[in-house]
């Protein structure tokens, strides 16, 4: 193992930086990952180098695959924007502006994104007691905030435009 690590662990780590678009920890996550599935199948991995190289390519590359769209399948989690950590704007004007635009696209969302919009940004809860309100996990409070939030600037795009 130490001499297929020694022999092709460079030329693997660089063809997986040119993958993950130069992110270094992740071409290592996925070397180490590729290394890991050439231990398991050491017994039947072929004897000459060359054949050892194709097959830990392609075994990278898949992995590389896999977890670009493992990426992509997961929402990024979103963590409660503290209001009270943002200046305060002087300009009355502005937010009356700003708070009838939000009543104008609330409406359009869907009513569980709504909802803990309302509760995390309006009633000022955590995600773990809207999670708690509502008998959802966590994780789903903040799924939903993020789409919903998402949504929100979109409805208030076309909100500007009519």
């Amino acid at each position: 193992m130490a001499v297929l690590y020694e022999t092709h662990a460079d030329p693997l780590f660089r063809f997986l930086l040119r993958l993950t678009l130069g992110a270094r920890h992740l071409a290592e996550d996925l070397l180490q990952e590729t290394m890991v599935r050439a231990w398991r199948s050491i017994d039947v991995l072929a004897a000459d180098q060359e054949s050892q190289r194709r097959w830990l390519f392609t075994v990278a590359r898949r992995i590389a695959i896999d977890a670009a769209r493992a990426r992509q399948a997961r929402p990024t989690e979103v963590g409660v924007v503290d209001m009270s950590r943002l200046p305060a704007t002087n300009d009355a004007m502005e937010g009356v502006v700003a708070a009838h635009t939000v009543r104008e696209a609330l409406p359009k969302l869907k009513p569980e994104h709504r909802t803990v919009l309302i509760d995390l940004y309006f009633r000022g809860l955590s995600t773990g007691e809207v999670a708690a309100r509502l008998g959802i996990p966590e994780g789903t409070v903040k799924s939903r905030a993020h789409y919903g939030l998402r949504a929100l600037r979109a409805a208030v795009g076309s909100t500007n435009a009519d």
